[in-house]
């Protein structure tokens, strides 16, 4: 009987139910699952607090662990024929409490030498999050085989309002009754279960090969090349402001609020200012950004 793993952390459940559709289909005599919702020890309660949303900033950027509840023994004395792993996208990385465990020693123990199909559910952008995931995953000599990404299809800045609304409120309703649901699409969610079936094939053929493509097929990812370049720009904005805050524990709080501010103004002006950058260069980058495009699709790494 083939063992899955379905590793993830998820705070609204959103994560959690495309994991369960994604999975369906492998269930049946041959194959075994087991699901392991990684547990913080600080907890981050949900809805967020705006001073609780802010204050995990630097530390989610810069992948600084913090502690996580121990994982059941009996799950880390078994070897896995396949991980699913979930992760939702904070702050242009992999969510904390996922970043943490991918450093620990109990994820060396759970992926070495383990096929991962990675699985995420977010706003939009998850490009650079999945390079800095792709780069965990090699420190623990584990093979990433595959890649599913789901987002909320509205504009960037509607998705923004949305989803400030989810996070602050705890309620998945339509903002002012005008504005449409936050998260990802009910439809998407349901849909996601065709995703499993070619997972299951790969599985009890013990073959991968191929997979990722087949996966690409289905829709399995969208690549939006100005998302990108934004998702890029965003990197590099967000090293600097995460290495002086901690370089400031006396005065954190103080630039936490101006952290505060610079999104709101990188929300609503540079991002407009990057799309009409993007628009200009398109004719002279499309070679690049086609090329990118398929990079990103991928579950290959760059060597740096």
């Amino acid at each position: 009987m083939k063992q899955v793993l379905v590793l993830y952390y998820s705070q609204s459940g959103q994560l959690r139910e495309i994991l369960s559709n994604i999975a369906s289909p492998l269930k049946g005599e041959e194959v075994s699952i087991t699901y392991c919702p990684l547990a913080p020890k600080n907890k981050y309660n949900f809805p967020w607090s705006k001073k609780n949303f802010f204050g995990v900033f630097p530390e989610t950027f810069l992948q600084i662990p913090q502690p996580i509840e121990e994982i059941d023994a009996s799950i880390l004395q078994k070897k896995y024929d396949l991980i699913l792993l979930g992760y939702t996208v904070w702050y242009l990385s992999p969510s904390l409490p996922i970043s943490s465990f991918l450093q620990s020693e109990e994820a060396k123990s759970l992926l070495k030498n383990t096929p991962v199909i990675t699985i995420i559910g977010c706003r939009n952008m998850w490009f650079q999050a999945q390079e800095k995931i792709k780069k965990l995953l090699t420190n623990n000599q584990a093979r990433l085989v595959g890649n599913i990404a789901l987002v909320d299809r509205h504009p960037n800045h509607i998705s923004v309002i949305t989803i400030a609304h989810w996070m602050f409120s705890g309620k998945k309703t339509r903002y002012l009754g005008i504005f449409p649901k936050p998260g990802i699409s009910t439809k998407d969610i349901q849909e996601s279960i065709k995703f499993g079936f070619p997972i299951k094939e790969a599985l009890l053929r013990d073959s991968y090969v191929g997979l990722q493509k087949e996966l690409l097929q289905i829709g399995a990812v969208t690549i939006n090349p100005f998302l990108v370049l934004t998702d890029k720009r965003g990197n590099l904005l967000f090293s600097k402001w995460a290495h002086m805050i901690t370089k400031k524990p006396a005065s954190r709080e103080k630039w936490l609020r101006a952290f505060n501010y610079y999104l709101l103004f990188a929300i609503w002006i540079i991002a407009p200012l990057v799309f009409i950058v993007f628009l200009l260069t398109y004719p002279v980058m499309v070679k690049r950004i086609n090329k990118e495009k398929k990079y990103l699709s991928s579950v290959s790494l760059k060597n740096d």
